[in-house]
């Protein structure tokens, strides 16, 4: 997969300072898999929800702000350490930029075209990243071409992709970039778990309440009913905002970045074949078959490298 030796290693997340546990990282980057499915799943059953999306974005960021604001104080010396640059790859690679491009992508578009493009991409994102950043080729092209084919096949057998949605299918593919730029600067960071969720939680949410509160962004959320609100904060706020920003960053420390990102691509895959008991939505040979292939490419991208003369 991705070498980068030239990366600086001497941080949080280095394998000197952090054991290499590959259980635990299969574990970790399995629920955020789950997450990433169960996202779509909710978007498609909460569809008939009034919140804006300035309610949603906050409750994706206040909720975990929140849960980790009293961790604050004791990683404030972490968070004085992280060059700016990590800043913003981090905070708007999965925070209100990356959550508004997918939101606003996802209504031209479709929830399976959400998992699809983000999810689905983010192996080829990251290849492309590193090539630019670090000017490092990928090792593994075939999965990674694997993988893109059975995106495009999931997205075909989805089919009510209009002429006009092309704008969205742009949204989508540059929120996979930005989710790139995230998984990327996690790597070499220094962050713990929880002191990167703070990155992603705390600056979108001081962004957001004011622009709500005074009216810039349309909200309706003192006027919708808790039961309306509970999925997107289940989703959303619990399951996204929450759980799989820590997830994601263990299983990046264990796995590292090319084989989180390779196995973050069943995300949309798991969500088709969810859909159908959950939603009662019919499974096609298309999308079975483009089911089967993204799992093909997965499975090769995420093989241990052979070692010279092994």
């Amino acid at each position: 997969m991705l070498s980068s030796p030239s990366i600086p290693a001497t941080n949080g997340f280095s394998p000197q300072q952090i054991p290499l546990r590959p259980l635990v990282g299969y574990l970790a980057i399995a629920v955020t898999v789950l997450v990433w499915a169960g996202f779509a799943l909710s978007t498609r059953a909460a569809s008939g929800a009034q919140l804006t999306l300035g309610d949603v974005a906050l409750i994706r960021s206040a909720i975990p702000a929140l849960v980790f604001l009293p961790f604050l104080p004791k990683r404030m010396a972490m968070l004085k350490r992280l060059p700016p640059h990590r800043w913003l790859m981090i905070a708007a690679g999965a925070g209100l930029p990356f959550f508004g491009l997918a939101a606003i992508g996802g209504a031209q578009t479709s929830a399976t075209h959400v998992g699809a493009l983000i999810a689905g991409t983010t192996p080829v994102s990251v290849a492309v990243l590193t090539w630019v950043f670090y000017r490092q080729r990928p090792d593994a092209l075939l999965p990674l071409g694997i993988v893109l084919v059975g995106v495009a096949a999931l997205i075909g057998a989805s089919g009510n992709l209009a002429a006009g949605s092309l704008s969205g299918v742009a949204l989508l593919l540059s929120a996979s970039l930005l989710w790139g730029c995230y998984t990327l600067g996690l790597r070499g960071s220094g962050l713990d778990p929880i002191g990167c969720a703070l990155v992603l939680a705390l600056p979108s949410t001081l962004v957001l309440l004011p622009l709500l509160a005074t009216g810039v962004l349309p909200s309706s959320l003192t006027q919708v009913r808790l039961a309306e609100a509970m999925p997107y904060i289940l989703a959303q706020g619990i399951g996204v905002g929450l759980i799989s920003s820590l997830t994601y960053a263990i299983a990046i420390a264990r796995l590292g970045v090319a084989k989180c990102a390779a196995i973050g691509a069943l995300a949309p895959a798991i969500a088709a074949v969810l859909a159908v008991p959950l939603l009662h939505e019919a499974l096609s040979m298309g999308t079975i078959l483009a089911v089967l292939i993204i799992c093909a490419g997965v499975m090769l991208a995420s093989r241990p490298k052979r070692q010279p003369g092994a």
